[in-house]
This record gives structure tokens, C-alpha cells and sequence, in this order.
């Protein structure tokens, strides 16, 4: 029995998902945005109005670990929210930052950037070889390990005549559509102060490999699920060697490289606001096609005491979250469920929701 016990014990220890991360009194929020609002990324801040501030994270929020440089919003002032649209696995931002010396007039990566990391799965650990103490040998340093289960994108603000993000990984087709796409709005020109908008959006990965998006494996988003992000802004200012500041969310340099080393994102779910008293909503999965099983599972929103279902065949049941086994082959299903609680009632129908085959 002892044994028996000390195996639940230790199987429930080491399935529980550990979550090693900087900044642990703090976890900020990602938006949820209704499917019906998701913003359009063209450099214009309108759609991120429903946002309340309370998910802006400003200046004060980071912490220059390199130069020591003290936060100063008249050099620098950023502000930056994330969203995410449920049942679509990607992050949209909005970015906006006053600089006193804006630097993106010269080839390559002398330019002020602002760096995002980004782990979906909170894998956790280095995803740059160079910092591995187990360190992988060339080739498989690159093409197997680098950025694989992380990914870092190396924003340009702006970028001139060069690619928006340099990824730094083996992967730099994560930065490119279908996975992300970007849009800047900015009036300065080199070597001026003033005003950038950047809105963008990305893919999470649990797993991206140099060869391409064929074996890849995109990071489920679902509420209340938190993921490790962080951003630095390297702050160039129009100096020879280097950048003036290395400002960063975790407060640590190595969350460039260092996925252990980001900080507490959650996914928010959608705000009462956006939702009706009540709404009767689900989803259905095939457990058995032999037997013709399937399980009905309630999504349903609002305060919920009962439910009836009519399977289509001509069976009901009142259960929350029935498992239904269809006699006829062949056969297309409309199903419908009916909810009811204090705040009234409401009704959900998908034809051919269920397809026996």
C-alpha cells in the first residue's frame, strides 16, 4: 500500500509542469480579444482601445542589467501590450516608443531593437548553444538545437530597407508569413527624436526546426495558461561600439538566450464584456469510430444548472458533458444544446457536427 501511495505520489510530482521563471511576484496579462474585434496589424492603435491600460507594460517595469543605465522616459519610453484571439496559436503586439536619437540607418543589426523571447511551453532552459554548459559541436549546435524550442526575434525599430526581425536561431522562416507579419508607423527620421508604432504578430513554437515548418509543432494557446516572455530594447543613440542600454522585463541579461529566464505571461479569458448573461456553446470529439462513440464536451459561458442535448438521432440526455454512441452509419448529425441558469436561457445548433462514417 505504502508503495501504491509513493508511486501516485511521485507520478503527480514529476507530470506537474515546472515552471522556472524570473520576476516571481510578478505575472503579467495577455488580452483576450472577441473573434469579432481581432486588430488588424496596420500601425494604427484604434483596435487596441478595447485594452484596458492595466495590461500596458511601460518603462518602469524594466531594468538596465548591463550598463546600469537609470530609467529615464525622456531618453527612453516604451509601452507594450499583447493579445490573443482564442483558438488561434498566435501573439499580437503593440509597441510603441518615444526615443530621444532613433538609430536604423545603417546595414545590418546596428540598429535600436527591441527583442522579444518567446517559450509557449515553458520548456525552459538555454536555446542558444553558446551558452549551454553541455555545449553541442557544429553542425548539430545550429541545426538541431538553436532557438529550436525558444524563439528570439531581433526587432528592427524601424527597420530601413532591412528585414523587420533577424531571429536569433536556425529558424528564420518563423519571421515571415504565415507565422508573423509586422507594420511600423513612425514620422522621424534617423538621428531625430519622436513617436514609433510598431504593431506585429508571431507564432509560438514548442518545437522549430531549421529545415522548415514541416515537423514543426506550434504552441497551444488556451486560457489561463501562462508562457515565459521577455523584451530588451538596445538602446543605440548614435554611438560608435555598442548600444547605451540593455533594457529588459526580467530584470536578468540572459533572457536572450536563457528561456528558464523569462517572466509570467497569462492568457486572459475573454472579459465579461464582450459575453451575453449566458451562451451555449461545445465541442465534440470522435473517442471511437468503430463503435461510433463521440464525446460532446460544454463550453458554454454564464451561470449553468442545466443542459439538454438532442444528438440528432433522436437522443437526449442532461448530462453536462455527455459521451453518445451513434447507431447508424453513414450519417450526418445536427446537434443542438440547450443551457439554462438565473439569467436565462439559450440554445446552440451545429448541423453536421457529427459525420459517421
Amino acid at each position: 500500500m505504502l508503495r501504491l501511495l509513493v508511486g501516485i505520489i511521485m507520478c503527480v510530482f514529476f507530470s506537474w509542469p515546472a515552471i522556472a521563471l524570473e520576476r516571481p511576484d510578478k505575472e503579467f496579462k495577455i488580452f483576450q480579444f472577441p473573434p469579432n474585434m481581432i486588430p488588424c496589424i496596420d500601425g494604427e492603435t484604434g483596435d487596441w482601445a478595447i485594452v484596458p491600460d492595466e495590461y500596458a507594460i511601460g518603462t518602469d517595469e524594466l531594468k538596465d542589467t548591463v550598463k546600469n543605465t537609470p530609467n529615464d522616459k525622456k531618453d527612453l519610453d516604451i509601452s507594450v501590450k499583447i493579445g490573443w484571439v482564442k483558438g488561434m496559436d498566435k501573439l499580437y503586439f503593440l509597441y510603441e516608443a518615444y526615443d530621444d536619437y532613433w538609430e536604423f540607418d545603417k546595414p545590418g543589426s546596428d540598429n535600436d531593437i527591441f527583442e522579444v523571447v518567446v517559450d509557449g511551453d515553458l520548456s525552459g532552459g538555454p536555446f542558444i548553444n553558446d551558452h549551454r554548459t553541455d555545449k553541442l559541436e557544429w553542425p548539430d549546435a545550429y541545426f538541431r538545437f538553436q532557438g529550436v524550442h525558444a524563439q528570439n526575434y531581433h526587432i528592427n525599430t524601424p527597420a530601413l530597407e532591412k528585414s523587420w526581425a533577424m531571429v536569433w536561431g536556425c529558424q528564420p522562416w518563423v519571421a515571415h508569413l504565415p507565422w508573423a507579419n509586422a507594420v511600423y508607423k513612425y514620422n522621424c527620421k534617423h538621428g531625430e527624436s519622436g513617436k514609433l508604432v510598431l504593431e506585429f504578430w508571431i507564432t509560438p513554437f514548442d518545437y522549430a526546426p531549421y529545415e522548415g515548418p514541416e515537423r514543426a509543432v506550434v504552441s497551444k494557446l488556451d486560457e489561463n495558461k501562462i508562457i515565459g516572455i521577455s523584451w530588451s530594447i538596445l538602446d543605440q543613440d548614435g554611438h560608435q561600439g555598442g548600444y547605451d542600454g540593455f533594457y529588459n522585463l526580467s530584470h536578468k541579461t540572459n533572457m536572450c538566450v536563457n528561456a528558464s529566464d523569462l517572466v509570467a505571461f497569462r492568457l486572459m479569458p475573454l472579459g465579461e464584456r464582450f459575453h451575453k448573461p449566458i451562451e451555449a456553446n461545445f465541442t465534440s470529439t470522435v473517442v471511437d469510430m468503430d463503435r461510433k462513440l463521440i464525446a460532446f464536451k460544454d463550453t458554454s459561458y454564464g451561470k449553468i444548472t442545466s443542459w439538454k442535448w438532442e444528438f440528432g438521432d433522436g437522443a437526449t440526455s442532461t448530462e453536462q458533458n455527455p459521451v453518445h454512441q451513434y447507431q447508424k452509419s453513414g450519417q450526418y448529425y445536427v446537434v443542438n444544446l440547450t443551457v439554462e441558469g438565473p439569467e436565462g436561457k439559450a440554445r446552440m445548433s451545429i448541423p453536421w457536427e457529427v459525420a459517421i462514417k
